[in-house]
Parts: structure tokens; C-alpha cells; sequence
């Protein structure tokens, strides 16, 4: 069994994942949504709203979450957040793990 809290004192972090137990996905949390373009290209990120609202820009489309919804990113999707509510809170995971795999692309206006 692996138990842990989240870190306050952080916008967000990593549980769990391939590089501190035999879990073979990372799950992690965030208290905000960060705003950094990036795309995978070969995982899948699943967010999960556990509190508050976001919003969530999906290759140029934007989506609003709010509490109890979920969101699946396939790979090579462009996405990035571009606001959440104070009291925002969602866990994330990816699928399957592979490092180094998170493509950071510089925003053009």
C-alpha cells in the first residue's frame, strides 16, 4: 500500500510513478491549471476536477471543466490551461509512462 497528501505548499506534484515505486503510471495533482503549450507523443493524460474550475485549451478549442469532470488527452494534442477558479484542484495521470515524452512549444501571438 502507498499512501501520500498533497503538498500545499506546492502548485502541484507527483505522487507516485515508475521512478519511486512499481506503480507503472505517475498520478499527480495540481492546485492550479498551468499554463504550458505542450503536447505528448505518445502518452495519454487523464485529468480528473476534484475541485473548482478550469479551463482547458485542446489543439486551439477550449473546454471548461468544473468539479467531477474528466478529461482525456491523447497524444500529439496541443493543450495548455488558461485560467482556473482559487479553489481549482485536479489529479492527473498518464498512460502509459514514458519519459521524456512531454514536447514544450513556445506560444505565438
Amino acid at each position: 500500500m502507498i499512501h501520500q497528501s498533497i503538498d500545499s505548499k506546492l502548485d502541484k506534484g507527483w505522487f507516485v510513478g515508475p521512478w519511486n515505486s512499481n506503480v507503472p503510471v505517475p498520478v499527480g495533482y495540481a492546485n492550479e491549471g498551468i499554463d504550458l503549450l505542450h503536447y505528448h507523443e505518445q502518452m495519454y493524460e487523464i485529468y480528473l476536477v476534484a475541485k473548482g474550475t478550469s479551463t482547458i485549451l485542446v489543439d486551439k478549442t477550449a473546454v471548461h471543466l468544473k468539479a467531477g469532470d474528466m478529461i482525456v488527452l491523447e497524444p500529439n494534442e496541443l493543450h495548455t490551461f488558461t485560467e482556473s477558479s482559487e479553489d481549482y484542484l485536479h489529479f492527473v495521470i498518464h498512460a502509459p509512462f514514458v519519459k521524456g515524452d512531454k514536447v514544450i512549444v513556445e506560444k505565438t501571438t
